[in-house]
This record gives structure tokens, C-alpha cells and sequence, in this order.
């Protein structure tokens, strides 16, 4: 027993055991010689135990017999099965004799019940550790800060009685319902200015003076989507509604009380900026806002969610300068992002993705929207989101042409998927509305997916084209880091952290028809409709959240350091723990690559 107590010193998260604790976990380990070949437990298979190995190596294969991982001295495997439902979720068997060393299951959890300091080690969920932060407004859902009774009237309650209302009841506004729908708001600024201030009739219908059909957010918005309305539409009262049924009001005064972090700040700047270096100040803001938000422990898709919601403001105010220069447009238009603004998960560092779709009655060559794009494009590459490097911005007149021509670009694409084809529908599959007409959107967004769907030639190379980019997995334990340039022994965590993901979710949201663009939404959407499994789901959407937090805190010591945010991570940088849970989310994303892949039997 002396030597595996000596041996479990060494090995990391048995190290830091108390002496008591380890020598018990030696004294109940079982010790096995193993030859070459041996197979220790198949896929499916009930677990005995977390293997641990003392020396020799083992090769982890998947369901389909690809081997996605190689283990040696030091290595733990197993444990993912005993903290689901006990049983093996990949098969393992040796690749070099061997010993290997079994903590029987009820001990390892036991374990993980009773050590933190050994159950953190193990637990790969997104909120294990101290990444967990008290929400303030900005991160809260509408949803979790409405309270108190809904104060509303109907069309035809009198205005004298809408006024007594709010005075009794000590509010600033009325919901105007019919037939328990919203349909108007009255507030007290509306009794000043369209009662008082025009001696109207008291006994006349509140339908007289309301705003009809008002701004809404439905109680699954965020604080930073109060803020960010109010402060483009300058408004100073915002109803909630759920299904079109007022659920409450939020208002100018709920915001002097509530907590309004810098993002919010930067848009309320972004809308009252009058040129484009205004703008630019303020996004050149972006950085520190980014910092401040991966420092206080906000989840990376708060802080992906609120970097962008800054990007989608500037491009609002920047077509609204354009509007402004050039009059009012010659018919509707919609501009539409795509990459990671589509998604909703830009980080510190982002080009310009972007598009437009013109009305039919609107002449491809039109100067008008010729014009809107360049202002507008220029404008952002000024506020640091740099010209597409290929191209794929509005400016270029093959992504700025009306509804119909963008609905044979999806047929050509779908019915002849050439590898460019397959670039450019990987791409515009997570388009988003900014601004204009959303509609010129919708219709066709739902209508392309479900094509793509029913063409399972073209999902064939949709999945394979899903398949380039790997995971950067090396031989025990290790990582396949750059081997020359600027980038030396780095990951990069976007290409071949990131990228691999989001790919994977693009793939289930085409075979599940899922409209939703952003990744997260895409791999829960994939489990609850049964295109990929719970457990599988779950694994993805931990391996992206881990990956997501460690490039966001990269960047965020690029930023400290005063340099540019990027992608490149050295895994010199991170400690045991992060390594290796690093690598287990790249093994994870491997595995289901690899189910894909072998799923839809296509070559890669």
C-alpha cells in the first residue's frame, strides 16, 4: 500500500488529499497488471470504478470504434460515466502493458460528496468553481425584477378616471388593454401634454391620448434591453407582455434604482453620439467593458451577449446617420448580421459580417442602398469592427440585393453544394435582423432551413464541411499546439475551439429545423427535439462553456497586459486543473464529431 500512497502524492487531484484521506483511498484501490490489448470496459458496460494509471498507456474509443484519446502515467478515466449513470460512455482498453489502479465507484463518490478540493477536479459542469456572479440589472431577466400589482385600464376607461388610477396607486403610466391584450400606454407626461396643456374633456376615452401599440420586451429580456431601448427610442416607460398580456412596466425610475453596468452606459452613449468619431469613442470603450464584465465572474454568454448588444447599437446608429444623409430610403430594407454578431458571441476582437436585403420593388442597383452600405460599413470599420477580409459585407453588391435574388441564392446553394457554396450557406444560416424590416427576414429564414432540411445531399456536405476543424488534441495528455510563427505553442481557441462547436450546432439546428442562431440556444434546442441526445447535448454545451471562459479570460489578461484581445491561448498559461479540463472539452467535442461523421457516413 506504501507505494501506491507514494504514487497517489504525485497525481493530481489525489495530491491534495489530507494524509488520513489518502492512505484510506490507497488501502481500497485495486492494483491490476494489464496486458497490451487488454480491454478494461466496453461503451454501455457498468463501471467499476475511476481508473487511474500507474503506468503503461490506454487508448479511449468512441461508439464507433475511433480511437480519441491516448492516456498515460497519471491519467484518470472513467469518471464521466460514474457521475451520469454509471455506465461506460466510451469503451477503453490498453494500448502498452501496464498497471492500473481502480477506486471502487461508491469511494469516488464518497469522494466527491465529502472533498471539494477532489470534486472540483471532477466536476466539468459550467458552473463548478468560482465563476458564479450575483447578477445586477443589466444581466438580470426582466422576469426576475417585476413585481407589484399591473396597473392597466381599457379604451374606454375616461381619462379623469385613468388619472385617478395612477394617483392612487402612486405610478407614472397605465397599460391600455382590450380583451386582456395590450394595445396602449397612458402615462402622466400624456395627461400634461395632451390634456391639461390642450384643456381636452377629462370624460373623454383614454383611447383619445394613449401611444398605441408601444414599444414591449417580453419578460424573457434582459435588464441591458431595457436600457438599450430606452435610451434609442428615449422612452421612459417599457411594458413587459408575455403572449400579448402585460405582465408589468418598467420605468426610469426603476432604473435610478437598479444596478446599470458600462454596457449599458455605451449604448446610451452610442444613441446620442452625432458623428462617427463619437461612435468610436465609445466603442473603443469595448475592451475595458469586456474586462469588466469576465472579471466580476459574468458568464461568457452574458459577456459575449452584452459585447454584442454594443455592436448591434452602433450599427443601428450608423444606418441612422446614413438615413439622415441621405434622406428617407426608396423602400424597405433589412440589414442582417451573420458570424459571430449573428450569433450573439462576439468577443474583444471582431470583423465585420454583414448583408442586405432589399424589398423586391427595390432595384438591386440602387445608389441609395449603395451608398447606406458604404456609410455604414466604413462607419464600423472606424469603430474598430475591420473590413471582412473576404468580402462579405453589404458593400459588395452580390450581399446587397432584394428579398428574391437572396432566395435563389439559398436554392443554388442547397441544390448545387459545392465546397464555396457550402462557406457561404454556413455562414448566412446564422443570419440576424440589426435593423430595417425584420420581416424581409423571417418568412425567408424558415423557409431556407426547411429546404435545406428536406436535401439530404446537402446536409451530407453540410456535416462534412462541419468536420474540417478539429479539436486540438495531441497524444497523452498533450496539445497539438502551433509549430512556427508569431503563434509558437498556442491554441487557437477560435478556429479550433470555438469554430468546432459552433459548426456541430449549425449542423443539429439544419437536421432539427431549428430557427434559433446562437450556439448555446442551438445545442439545448437540438436536445429537447431529439436531434442529439440530452446527455450529448449537455457534454457540448459544457465543452463550449468551458472553452468560451478560458479564451474570454485569456483576453482579459491580454487587455490587463495593455495588449489587443485575441485568440491565441498558450497552455503554458493555465494551471493543471484548466488543462485538463481543457482537454476533456476538447475530447468531447471529438467524440461527437465523430458520431457525426460516422452517423451520416460521409467522407472527410
Amino acid at each position: 500500500m506504501t507505494q501506491i500512497v507514494e504514487f497517489l502524492a504525485s497525481v493530481h487531484p489525489f495530491d491534495i488529499l489530507d494524509e488520513p484521506t489518502r492512505a484510506r483511498v490507497a488501502s481500497l484501490m485495486l492494483r491490476r497488471e494489464r496486458a497490451g490489448g487488454d480491454t478494461i470496459y466496453r461503451q454501455g458496460e457498468e463501471l467499476e470504478g475511476l481508473n487511474l494509471i500507474e503506468s503503461g498507456s490506454v487508448a479511449i474509443i468512441d461508439g464507433n470504434d475511433v480511437q480519441v484519446s491516448e492516456l498515460g502515467r497519471g491519467d484518470s478515466f472513467g469518471e464521466r460515466g460514474l457521475l451520469r449513470d454509471g455506465r461506460a460512455i466510451t469503451s477503453a482498453r490498453m494500448s502498452a502493458p501496464g498497471v492500473l489502479l481502480t477506486l471502487p465507484a461508491a469511494e469516488f463518490h464518497r469522494l466527491m460528496r465529502e472533498a471539494p478540493v477532489f470534486a472540483r477536479f471532477f466536476d466539468h459542469s459550467p458552473d463548478s468553481g468560482a465563476r458564479r456572479a450575483s447578477a445586477g440589472f443589466a444581466t438580470r431577466r426582466v422576469a426576475d425584477f417585476l413585481s407589484g400589482e399591473v396597473r392597466s385600464c381599457t379604451l374606454d376607461t375616461p381619462i379623469s378616471e385613468a388619472a385617478r388610477i395612477m394617483r392612487d396607486a402612486r405610478v407614472s403610466s397605465l397599460g391600455v388593454t382590450e380583451n386582456g391584450r395590450l394595445v396602449g400606454l397612458v402615462t402622466v407626461r400624456d395627461m400634461s401634454d395632451r390634456v391639461v396643456a390642450q384643456s381636452r374633456d377629462g370624460s373623454l376615452p383614454v383611447r383619445e391620448i394613449m401611444t398605441p401599440d408601444p414599444v414591449t420586451l417580453t419578460p424573457d429580456a434582459l435588464g441591458s434591453d431595457v436600457l438599450g431601448l430606452m435610451f434609442e427610442r428615449r422612452i421612459g416607460h417599457l411594458p413587459i407582455v408575455d403572449g400579448g398580456v402585460l405582465r408589468g412596466m418598467v420605468t426610469q425610475t426603476d432604473l435610478m434604482r437598479a444596478e446599470a453596468i458600462s454596457s449599458s452606459a455605451l449604448r446610451r452613449d452610442i444613441a446620442r453620439a452625432g458623428t462617427v468619431a463619437d461612435l468610436a469613442e465609445a466603442a473603443g470603450r469595448i475592451p475595458d467593458l469586456l474586462a469588466q464584465l469576465v472579471a466580476s465572474g459574468q458568464r461568457h454568454e452574458i459577456a459575449t451577449r452584452l459585447v454584442t448588444d454594443v455592436a448591434d447599437a452602433v450599427t443601428r446608429r450608423l444606418l441612422a446617420m446614413a438615413e439622415d444623409r441621405l434622406g428617407p430610403p426608396p423602400g424597405a430594407y433589412l440589414w442582417a448580421a451573420c458570424g459571430s454578431q449573428g450569433r450573439q458571441e462576439q468577443t474583444g476582437v471582431s470583423d465585420q459580417d454583414n448583408c442586405l436585403i432589399l424589398d423586391d420593388a427595390v432595384p438591386a442597383d440602387s445608389p441609395y442602398f449603395a451608398e447606406l452600405a458604404r456609410i455604414v460599413s466604413d462607419g464600423l470599420d472606424a469603430c474598430g469592427y475591420v473590413y471582412c477580409p473576404g468580402d462579405m459585407m453589404a458593400t459588395n453588391p452580390q450581399w446587397r440585393q432584394p428579398r428574391s435574388v437572396w432566395r435563389r441564392y439559398f436554392r443554388g446553394w442547397i441544390e448545387q453544394p459545392d465546397p464555396r457554396a457550402q462557406m457561404l450557406a454556413s455562414v448566412m444560416f446564422d443570419l440576424r435582423a440589426i435593423g430595417g424590416d425584420p420581416g424581409l427576414l423571417e418568412g425567408l429564414q424558415a423557409e431556407t432551413l426547411d429546404m435545406a432540411a428536406r436535401n439530404s445531399i446537402f446536409v451530407a456536405h453540410m456535416v462534412s464541411n462541419s468536420l474540417k476543424h478539429r479539436p486540438p488534441l495531441g497524444l497523452f495528455r498533450g496539445f497539438a499546439t502551433i509549430r512556427s510563427g508569431e503563434h509558437r505553442d498556442h491554441i487557437d481557441m477560435k478556429l479550433n475551439g470555438v469554430v468546432p462547436i459552433t459548426d456541430l450546432a449549425r449542423v443539429y439546428a439544419l437536421q432539427g429545423r431549428i430557427e434559433p442562431v446562437n450556439t448555446r440556444a442551438r445545442l439545448q434546442a437540438a436536445a429537447a427535439t431529439g436531434v442529439v441526445s440530452a446527455a450529448g447535448a449537455a457534454d457540448l454545451v459544457a465543452a463550449f462553456d468551458l472553452i468560451q471562459t478560458l479564451r474570454l479570460e485569456n483576453q482579459l489578461r491580454q487587455i490587463r497586459a495593455g495588449e489587443k484581445p485575441g485568440n491565441f491561448l498558450s497552455p503554458a498559461d493555465l494551471s493543471d486543473f484548466e488543462r485538463n479540463h481543457l482537454r476533456d472539452a476538447f475530447l468531447v467535442v471529438r467524440t461527437m464529431q465523430s458520431a457525426l461523421r460516422h452517423g451520416r457516413e460521409v467522407p472527410i
